[in-house]
C-alpha cells in the first residue's frame, strides 16, 4: 500500500487556483507601485494624520449603516426560505458574519462558513444555510452590478479613463445591462415562478421580500461607496460619478478572486479618478477606508465575542437579565464562539504584518533623531531586525492558531509580549505597543479553546499556506522597494550592520545565532508528519480492539479486518483508519475516541495525504462529524442514510406491524428457527457457514469484498457472534453481529443465505434477531447504509443531489436502491444521513470511484455482478 505515483501536472492542477491568484494579486500590486510612482510614503502619513476627526466619525457612522444593511440580507434571506429567527439573532449573526467574513476574504466562503457555525446551532439544516449564504451573495452581486450600471448611465464618462468606448456606447450598454437583470426578476417575483439560467434554476422571492432585498441593497452599496467618498480629497467627481468607479472597483476585486480584492479594488480606483487628483491623498483614504470599513468592524466583533467568552469565564451568563440585549443575541454568540480560533488566527496575521511593515517603514520624526543619537546604530537596526523576525513568526504561527495549538498559541503571546517591549524601546512607539496589548489582551479569554497538544502547526506546505506566505512576501516587497524608494543602498540599509566593522562583533553573533536557531526550532516544530500506508502489525490490531471494546459504535469493529492502515493518537485513546486507492487516500468515517484527539488525528491524515500528494476522503462520516470536516477544510457530500432500530420500541405488536407480523409467523410454521452462537467458533460451523457463503456469492455472481464490510474469513468470523438461521436442522443463513462492549449497540456486516433458503429467509433474520437483541438489552440496532436515500436536490440545487436522486430513482438495473430502502423502512427505523467529506465543492466522482475500487477490491469486483 505505497503511495500512488502523483504526476507532475496533477500536483500543478491542484495548485492552479492559488497560482491564479496569486498572479492576480502581484499584477495589481504592480500596477499600485506604478500608479503611486510619484508619491512619497512620508506625504501619506501625513495627509493621514491630517484627516480630520469629523470627517473620519462620519465615515465610520456611514460604515455602521453599511454593515447593518448587510445584516438586512440575512434578515431577507431567512424570510425567503420560510425561516425567521428573532431579530437580535439576525443582527447579531449577520454583522459577526461580515464583519469577520469581509476582513478574510472570500467572503462568499467564509461568511458561508460563519453562518453555518450560526445558524446551524440555531436549528437550520446544511441546505437552509447554503441558501441563506447564496441569496447573499446574489443580492450582493445583483445589486452592486445593478447600482454601478445605472450610476454610469448618468455618468457614462465615469470610467472613460479605463474604458476605450464612447459615452453614448457606455450609457448604451449600461441601461440594457440593468434591463436584462432586473425585468426578469421582477417579472418571476410577481408570477411567484422559477428562474431558470442553464443549469441554475433559483425560486424567486416574494414581492415584499424582493423590495425589502432590493432597498438594503442599495443602503449596502451607497453607504460603503460613502465611507471612501468622505475620505476622498476633492476631486470634482460628483457622488454618483463615483458610485460607478466603486461599484467597478467592488466587482472587480470580487472576479480576481484575491481576497478582500487588494491591490485590484485600489488600482481601478486611482485608475478612474480625474487625473489632476493628488494620488498621495488617495492613497491615504484608500488606507484608512480599509481600516474604518475591514479592520474596525472586526476588531469590534472580535470584541465582542472576547467580551463574551470572558463574561463566560467568569460566570455572568447565568445572571442574564431575560428580555435583555445581551441574553436576546446570546444564542448567536454561543454559535460563532467555536470560530474563534480561526478568527484570532487572522488576527495575528494582521498583527503580524504590521509589526513587520513597521520595521520596513522609516521613521520621519525628531524622536527617531533623537535615538539615532543616544543608541548605537546595532541597537536600533538590531531592534528593527527583532521586529520584523517577530512579525513574520507571527504570521507562521497564526496556522496553528487556526488549528487551536496549545504551543502555537502560547509562543503567539509570548512573540506579541516582546514586540510590545521591543516598541517601548524602539521609538518609543506608544500606538504600536497599545495595538500589540490590546491584541494580547483579545487572545487572553480564549485561552480554554487552546487545547491541542500537537505539533505548532500542520500542513506547512498546503497551498493555501503556500499563497498565503507569497501573498505576505510580496507585501513586505512592496512596502520595502516603496518606503525606500529614495533612500542610497549603503549602510543605513538594516542588512549592512551584519558587516559593519564598527558594530560590536558579539553583539552580531548573538543577533545572527538567535535567528539561526529560532529559524531552526520553528522548522522542526512546523514540519508536516508523515504517514506510510502499511498493513496494520499484530500490536496495532491489539491496541485497535481494545479501543473496538470501549467505543459504542460497533462499525468501528471494521479497523479489525487487517485490510486498513491503522493511525493512533499519542496517548493511545483516539484511532483513525484509511486505505489508498488511486490518487486518494479514504479514512472509514472519522476518527475515533475524545474530541481534541479526533481532531488532532483529523488533521495529521490530511496533512499527510496532501504531503504524499494524494486526496484527502473521509467515507461515511455521520452529521456530528461535519464540524470537524468542515474545519479539515473539505467540502460534504451525501451518501446516503443509515437505518438505525431502537431496540427498546421494536415490537411486532400493533397495525403498522401487521404484515411484518404475518410473515415472522408464517416463517415459524415454516420450520425456520434462529439462534446466536458466542465465539470460539468450531470448525464444523465455520465450514457449514463457509457452504453457505460460496452458494451465495456464486448465486449472486459477486466477489468478497472489504473496507467498510467484512470478507468470508474464519479469523474475522470468529470476532464476532454469528446468527444462524436454521430450516429443518440445517443452517440456510447467518450473519455476523458487531457489537460494543457494553452490549448496547449491534450492527450486521456479513448476511448470506444459501439456494436452499425458503423466501423471506432474511426478513425473517433481521425480525427474530431484533427480537433476540431486545431481550438480551440491546438498545440500538443499526441495518446499515441506504445508498444515495434522502438526497434533496430542490433544496441543494447541486449537481451531485441531482445525480444521485436520479440514480436512486432509476438505477435499478445497476442496484436496487429503491428495494433495499424500502425493505430497512419495514422496521421502521431512525434515518441517520451519512456524508462523503472531499476536496472541492462540485462533485465527489472521482473520490466515490476510488471508494468503490477500494470496497470491490478493484475493478473486477466492480463489474462482476
Amino acid at each position: 500500500m505505497e503511495p500512488p505515483h502523483i504526476s507532475r501536472w496533477t500536483r500543478v492542477r491542484a495548485l492552479l487556483p492559488f497560482l491564479v491568484a496569486g498572479g492576480l494579486f502581484l499584477l495589481g500590486v504592480t500596477a499600485l507601485y506604478h500608479l503611486l510612482a510619484p508619491v512619497d510614503l512620508a506625504d501619506v502619513q501625513a495627509q493621514i494624520r491630517a484627516t480630520r476627526w469629523s470627517t473620519l466619525a462620519i465615515a465610520v457612522g456611514a460604515t455602521l449603516c453599511g454593515y447593518l444593511a448587510l445584516a438586512g440580507y440575512d434578515w431577507s434571506a431567512l424570510r425567503y426560505i420560510g425561516r425567521p429567527l428573532p431579530l437580535p439573532v439576525v443582527l447579531t449573526g449577520g454583522l459577526m458574519a461580515y464583519a469577520f467574513g469581509n476582513t478574510m476574504g472570500l467572503s462568499a466562503l467564509s461568511g458561508g462558513a460563519v453562518r453555518w457555525r450560526i445558524y446551524s446551532g440555531l436549528g437550520l439544516d446544511a441546505y437552509q444555510v447554503a441558501k441563506v449564504s447564496t441569496f447573499a451573495a446574489v443580492s450582493f452581486g445583483l445589486a452592486a452590478t445593478v447600482v454601478g450600471l445605472a450610476a454610469l448611465a448618468a455618468h457614462p464618462d465615469a470610467l472613460a479613463a479605463v474604458l476605450p468606448f464612447s459615452t453614448g456606447i457606455v450609457r448604451a450598454g449600461a441601461l440594457l445591462g440593468i434591463l436584462i437583470m432586473t425585468l426578469p426578476l421582477i417579472f418571476a417575483a410577481w408570477r411567484r415562478s422559477v428562474l431558470r439560467l442553464g443549469r441554475l434554476s433559483v425560486r424567486a422571492p416574494s414581492p415584499p421580500v424582493l423590495a425589502a432585498q432590493v432597498l438594503f441593497s442599495l443602503a449596502d452599496i451607497t453607504f460603503s461607496a460613502l465611507t471612501l467618498y468622505l475620505l476622498l480629497p476633492p476631486t470634482g467627481v460628483g457622488f454618483f460619478t463615483f458610485l460607478a468607479i466603486f461599484a467597478a472597483a467592488t466587482m472587480a476585486g470580487i472576479i480576481s478572486h484575491v481576497p478582500g480584492g487588494i491591490g485590484v479594488f485600489e488600482t481601478v480606483v486611482i485608475a478612474a479618478l480625474p487625473a489632476g487628483t493628488p494620488v498621495e491623498s488617495v492613497a491615504a483614504a484608500l488606507l484608512l477606508y480599509r481600516i474604518i470599513y475591514f479592520i474596525l468592524p472586526f476588531t469590534l466583533a472580535l470584541l465582542v465575542l472576547a467580551l463574551y467568552e470572558a463574561m463566560k469565564l467568569g460566570g455572568h451568563l447565568s445572571r442574564l437579565r431575560p428580555g435583555g440585549l445581551v441574553a436576546a443575541a446570546e444564542p448567536a454568540l454561543r454559535a460563532v464562539e467555536p470560530l474563534a480560533p480561526l478568527v484570532l488566527a487572522v488576527m495575528i496575521v494582521g498583527s503580524g504584518l504590521w509589526m513587520t511593515f513597521s520595521a520596513l517603514i522609516p521613521r520621519h520624526s525628531g524622536a527617531a533623531d533623537a535615538l539615532e543619537e543616544l543608541f548605537p546604530l546595532a541597537f536600533l537596526e538590531g531592534s528593527a531586525l527583532l521586529t520584523s523576525a517577530l512579525g513574520a513568526a507571527l504570521v507562521v504561527l497564526a496556522l496553528g492558531v487556526a488549528r487551536r495549538s496549545e504551543g502555537a498559541f502560547l509562543l503567539a503571546l509570548a512573540a506579541i509580549g516582546v514586540g510590545i517591549g521591543v516598541a517601548l524601546v524602539q521609538g518609543p512607539d506608544l500606538s504600536r505597543a497599545i495595538a500589540l496589548a490590546g491584541a494580547a489582551l483579545l487572545l487572553l479569554p480564549f485561552r480554554r479553546s487552546f487545547n491541542r497538544r500537537t505539533r505548532l502547526t500542520h500542513a506547512a506546505m498546503t497551498p493555501p499556506w503556500m499563497a498565503l506566505v507569497a501573498g505576505a512576501v510580496a507585501a513586505f516587497g512592496f512596502v520595502l522597494f516603496f518606503a525606500h524608494r529614495s533612500t542610497p543602498y549603503a549602510h543605513e540599509l538594516w542588512w549592512q550592520f551584519a558587516v559593519d566593522a564598527d558594530a560590536p562583533r558579539a553583539l552580531r553573533a548573538g543577533l545572527v545565532a538567535s535567528l539561526a536557531v529560532g529559524v531552526w526550532t520553528l522548522w522542526l516544530l512546523l514540519r508536516a508528519p508523515r504517514l506510510r500506508p502499511a498493513p496494520p502489525t499484530a500490536e496495532d490490531l491489539a491496541r485497535a480492539a481494545a479501543l473496538v471494546a470501549a467505543s459504542e459504535d460497533p462499525d468501528l469493529g471494521f479497523a479489525l479486518t487487517g485490510d486498513k492502515t491503522l493511525i493512533f493518537s499519542d496517548e493511545g485513546d483516539a484511532m483513525l483508519m484509511f486505505g489508498v486507492q488511486g490518487r486518494s487516500w479514504i479514512a472509514l468515517g472519522a476518527p475515533s475516541g475524545p474530541p481534541e484527539a479526533r481532531a488532532d488525528l483529523a488533521f495529521t491524515f490530511v496533512d499527510s495525504a496532501r504531503r504524499a500528494g494524494a486526496r484527502p476522503v473521509f467515507y461515511e462520516v455521520g452529521e456530528q462529524d461535519l464540524p470537524l470536516m468542515l474545519e479539515l477544510g473539505l467540502g460534504l457530500f451525501k451518501l446516503g442514510e443509515e437505518a438505525v432500530v431502537d431496540l427498546t420500541t421494536f415490537t411486532l405488536d400493533g397495525p403498522a406491524r401487521k404484515k411484518l407480523r404475518a410473515a415472522h409467523a408464517r416463517a415459524l410454521r415454516d420450520g425456520l428457527t434462529l439462534e446466536i452462537l458466542a465465539p470460539p467458533h468450531s470448525a464444523d460451523l465455520i465450514a457449514a457457514l463457509r457452504e453457505v457463503s460460496d452458494q451465495w456469492l456464486s448465486g449472486k455472481k459477486v466477489r468478497e469484498k472489504g473496507f467498510s464490510v467484512g470478507r468470508f474469513d474464519p479469523d474475522w468470523l470468529g470476532r464476532w457472534p454469528v446468527a444462524v438461521v436454521r430450516h429443518e436442522g440445517r443452517i440456510v443463513a447467518f450473519a455476523n453481529l458487531m457489537v460494543t462492549g457494553s452490549g448496547q449497540n449491534a450492527s450486521l456486516d456479513l448476511m448470506r443465505h444459501s439456494g436452499a433458503a425458503p423466501a423471506g429467509v432474511m426478513e425473517f433474520l433481521f425480525t427474530e434477531l431484533m427480537l433476540q437483541l431486545a431481550a438480551r438489552g440491546v438498545r440500538r440496532f443499526s441495518l446499515g447504509m441506504a445508498p444515495l436515500a434522502g438526497l434533496e436536490p430542490r433544496k441543494s440545487r447541486r449537481l451531485w443531489d441531482r445525480f444521485g436522486a436520479a440514480l436512486f430513482r432509476h438505477g435499478g438495473d445497476f442496484y436496487n436502491f429503491t428495494g433495499l430502502r424500502a425493505f430497512k423502512a419495514k422496521f421502521g427505523p431512525q434515518w441517520r444521513p451519512r456524508y462523503l467529506a472531499a476536496p472541492g465543492a462540485t462533485t465527489p466522482l472521482l473520490p466515490l470511484a476510488d471508494a468503490a475500487l477500494l470496497v470491490a477490491g478493484g475493478a473486477r469486483g466492480v463489474i462482476a455482478r
